[in-house]
């Protein structure tokens, strides 16, 4: 099995005109953190038809590693999850949500709806399941509404987990992971980042300082990922 970071080189070259207007696909982003899962699952990691570099962190580390140079996406307003709105409304196209808590993902749901008109979401629902058989049997749920886009945002590997089972199911659209985006939303944060902290790639230290949950797995990622990325690069 190929390292993560030849996966996210391949990925990379991929437009995301092109992701959005294929089928049966399903993709997800790594950053520093999350990429310390995936190291730990890459049985899961593998069955995705793409994988991004999410953060400049993970991109500037690919590029002194590895020599190449990557396109840092994201499931944000700065990067896929506007285009991907774009899409779907210009080519009646539908999306079904899985994400976050109840009452955050409606009222993501409202603010897409009113920012895009015409936005077909065909359902959503919370990312919290009770079981594993209930799990199952929204996978088959969303089959059989059959959206064009389906957005899972879970947490690292539930989330890839859920979107590997729909495919698995019969998923035939294009399926993507999105972390927190839904829950940044709802807090009436579309523009997440302010425009200085987009320009000068001070993403995760923002998150850093605002989201306070987010500073343990930060840590964790400054001291162990340069560790691991560097031994895959050699070793693994």
């Amino acid at each position: 099995m190929s390292p993560l970071p030849h996966n996210i080189i391949t990925n990379s070259s991929f437009p995301v005109s092109e992701t959005l207007s294929s089928t049966n696909r399903i993709f997800t982003f790594l950053n520093p953190v999350s990429y310390l899962d995936a190291l730990d699952n890459k049985d899961l990691f593998s069955k995705f038809d793409g994988i991004f570099a999410d953060g400049s962190v993970l991109v500037a580390a690919i590029r002194m590693l590895y020599g190449k140079k990557v396109e840092r996406r994201s499931f944000d307003m700065t990067s896929v999850a506007p285009q991907l709105f774009d899409y779907a409304v210009q080519n009646n196209k539908s999306v079904f949500i899985v994400a976050s808590k109840q009452e955050q993902v409606e009222k993501a749901v409202a603010i897409f709806k009113e920012k895009w008109t015409g936005l077909n979401i065909i359902g959503f629902r919370n990312g919290y399941f009770n079981s594993e058989e209930e799990k199952e049997s929204e996978a088959k749920h969303i089959v059989e509404v059959n959206p064009d886009f389906l957005i899972v945002g879970m947490g690292a590997v539930m989330q890839e987990k859920f979107l590997v089972l729909a495919k698995e199911k019969g998923f035939n659209g294009v399926g993507f992971t999105c972390g927190g985006f839904i829950h940044q939303v709802a807090q009436g944060d579309m523009d997440y980042y302010p425009a200085w902290v987009d320009k000068w790639n001070l993403r995760f230290v923002y998150r850093f300082f605002k989201e306070r949950h987010t500073r343990r797995r930060y840590l964790k990622a400054a001291f162990v990922f340069p560790a691991r990325f560097i031994f895959e690069r050699f070793f693994g």
